[in-house]
């Protein structure tokens, strides 16, 4: 089978989407299908193009397989509402030849997009319709939905205008999947017939990420004690994490609790805020992004993991390194509000808390660090669900089975004319009542 993905997020980025995207398509090729691929430079969670990047656009490479072309785009240093718009319509703008040029010449069997970037996906599924293959769209983030009532954008017309454009994207795919029951509950709402939905969830390679000893190189860099408590978060560090909770958490337990320590470890816009807010506490410390061989040890150095999501992001995503979480057999807190998806998925694993909560958050940390036998319980609970609901193997194994089953199928426009459509032999009751 030949796919081809058009996405703005790839390797060597290491976290959020580029990671998935690029697991996905290595393993397709390693299942024996051909993919290619168009994308953007690296900039991600760093918001910035390495300098020595300019000779790689609309070249085409080979890594692990997978034949990559790369499209310059613009990336903002400091990206605001309006400069991520700008920053999404420039991919839609630049991968729009060799997309096209790679879907004619080629022709895959499938042309699959990923969300981000929307803007994007609108020409793959026109494209798909025009040269008769299958479109399927992936939605990791609604970032309409994200970009508003996180506050990147506020204009209520403007808001209207791009939900619509989202619903007539969304309903133009062949299939369009996306990961935890809530964000399809959400694609439903938002117009998509159930029959074309999905739910494929993220993954982690439980090989990879397994438990092991807490006592880590990094408590040992850090200054951290053998017997201290580590609430860690890892991963992306931009507004709608709500980061400035673990730290004012932190605030709340230095006095009380100085065996409790907070690590951050990652990278994004808002590090240098959170570094500075950090400022002067003991408790807290600050890691970059790590390489793949040191995450395991990073994940296990925690006694706790902690999610502190803002209320505005419930079901807008469901955060993937819970799947990491749970294979490193640790318990974690969320900050979500009962019945959304991230707290369907923690209960029984760890413990939710209400978002926004301070002192929720605090008190969370002080319970499962007093409680040994609550935090195994929680920990083997975790690590049973990632080999259950997470294992890479078994769900990159059904992205080849759903691809292969829609190959074949009607298409939506198809299935729109069939049902439109007069059978040829069909007698109207107007006709009927005219016969002898």
């Amino acid at each position: 089978m030949r796919i081809l993905l058009v996405g703005i997020n790839y390797a060597p980025d290491l976290i959020g989407v580029a990671k998935y995207n690029t697991e996905l398509c290595e393993s397709l090729v390693a299942e024996g299908h051909e993919v290619r691929v168009i994308t953007a430079p690296p900039y991600y969670p760093a918001w910035r193009i390495p300098a020595d990047f300019d000779s790689h656009y609309f070249r085409t490479r080979n890594a692990n397989g997978v034949e990559i072309t790369r499209t310059p785009i613009y990336v903002p240093r400091k990206p605001t509402g309006a400069k991520r718009l700008l920053h999404h319509a420039s991919f839609a703008l630049t991968s729009a030849l060799p997309m096209l040029t790679k879907a004619l010449e080629w022709r895959p069997d499938v042309m699959l997009s990923t969300a981000p970037s929307l803007m994007s996906s609108a020409l793959v599924s026109f494209v798909a319709r025009r040269i008769g293959v299958k479109s399927w769209l992936h939605v990791q983030d609604f970032e309409v939905d994200a970009a508003f009532d996180l506050g990147f954008l506020r204009n209520g017309a403007l808001r209207r205008l791009m939900l619509g454009a989202e619903s007539r994207i969304l309903r133009s795919f062949d299939r369009v999947s996306s990961i935890s029951p809530q964000m399809v509950d959400r694609l439903l709402a938002k117009g998509v017939p159930a029959e074309r939905t999905v739910e494929i969830r993220n993954w982690i390679d439980t090989s990879a990420i397994f438990p092991r000893s807490r006592q880590t190189r990094y408590r040992h860099e850090l200054g951290i004690g053998e017997s201290d408590v580590v609430g860690l978060y890892s991963g992306t560090m931009s507004t709608k994490q709500g980061l400035d909770l673990v730290i004012d958490a932190a605030a709340v337990l230095q006095d009380s609790h100085p065996d409790i320590h907070f690590i951050l470890a990652g990278e994004g816009p808002d590090k240098a805020r959170l570094i500075k807010m950090a400022a002067g506490r003991s408790n807290v410390h600050f890691l970059g992004l790590q390489p793949n061989e040191s995450f395991n040890e990073l994940m296990a150095t925690a006694d706790v993991h902690l999610i502190p999501q803002k209320a505005e992001a419930a079901d807008l995503v469901l955060p993937s390194k819970l799947g990491a979480v749970f294979g490193s057999a640790r318990p974690v807190i969320a900050m979500a509000t009962e019945g959304t998806g991230l707290a369907e998925e923690v209960k029984g694993a760890g413990m939710v808390v209400s978002p926004g909560d301070t002192r929720a958050l605090a008190d969370a940390v002080c319970t499962l660090a007093q409680n040994q036998a609550l935090c195994a319980a929680f920990g083997a609970e975790g690590r049973k669900r990632s080999l259950e609901r997470w294992d890479r193997r078994a769900i990159v194994g059904r992205w080849a089975l759903e691809m292969s089953a829609i190959r074949n199928a009607p298409s939506a426009s198809e299935t729109k004319a069939a049902m439109t459509a007069r059978p040829p032999d069909a007698i109207s009751v107007k006709d009927a009542i005219r016969m002898p």
